[in-house]
């Protein structure tokens, strides 16, 4: 069940208002145009900001959100059209081969349970023609950044055309590494009605997460860091291997074990 602030309509309609700031998704687009996808797959896509993006550059994408509000946003949006829209999840994809699939603002870190994190990036594999790749970021568990999740810090006004203003900050709610929860609260000033979400985000080492791509038959070709947040993020460049790869990887071992 993805969080209130993805599955409730009245909230889902104030995401891309309250997060209007979207230069991170410029940094992805530069990605795609690097490793020269054509066809892209948007893990966790939201109201569909990063897809709209890449179809506005002549790449043919399909956006998967297992939050029915935020996706019906996606295709409201103008353009909606020329991308493939599924609800659900990485884990239960129809048959597709990509050349690149990325999961965006942390969406790594909302798959919390472990045996959804691997199944996802078993579906992800799946999906990814050989060769293709998979990047996505995730924060550096040393930099906590949950101690800037406060009310003090987070709190602010923003009008939103149609509602009126409204007020929304943060609070943190638990601490258990790695797992970080809070509570995202929106207030509509005119009428002082409140809306809460509980979010639960995992903080997982590079290690782990290099470990964990690896085991799924992933190469971590490079982490980098987020050009836009130095020091903050990780952002795996991971791939599925060329059949090439994997016949020379093959020989290699049975020449070491002597056959």
């Amino acid at each position: 069940m993805a969080d209130e602030a993805y599955e409730n309509p009245r909230l889902a309609a104030l995401y891309d208002p309250l997060d209007a700031d979207r230069g991170d998704l410029d940094v992805y687009a530069d990605v795609a145009a690097e490793l020269k996808a054509r066809q892209v797959l948007d893990v966790g896509c939201g109201t569909g900001t990063f897809a709209l993006l890449l179809a506005d550059r002549g790449l043919r994408v399909t956006g998967v959100e297992p939050a029915a509000a935020s996706l019906d946003v996606a295709r409201s949006k103008p353009g909606s059209e020329r991308v493939r829209w599924l609800h659900g999840d990485a884990t239960a994809l129809p048959d597709m081969r990509v050349d690149l699939a990325t999961m965006t603002a942390n969406v790594a870190q909302a798959i919390v349970d472990p045996e959804a994190w691997e199944g996802t990036l078993q579906g992800i594999h799946a999906a990814l023609r050989p060769g293709g790749h998979l990047v996505f970021e995730t924060r550096d568990p040393a930099r906590r950044a949950w101690r800037e999740w406060n009310r003090a810090a987070t709190r602010r006004t923003v009008a939103v055309e149609g509602v009126g203003d409204v007020e929304t900050w943060l609070d943190i709610t638990d601490v258990s590494l790695p797992l970080v929860s809070f509570r995202s609260t929106v207030v509509f000033t005119a009428t002082g009605e409140r809306l809460t979400s509980d979010s639960t985000l995992r903080f997982r080492e590079r290690d782990e997460v290099t470990a964990s791509l690896t085991a799924h038959g992933y190469v971590v070709d490079e982490v980098r860091d987020a050009p836009d947040r130095p020091g903050r993020e990780f952002v795996f460049f991971a791939r599925r291997p060329d059949h090439a790869h994997v016949n020379a990887a093959s020989s290699d071992m049975s020449a070491a074990n002597g056959r």
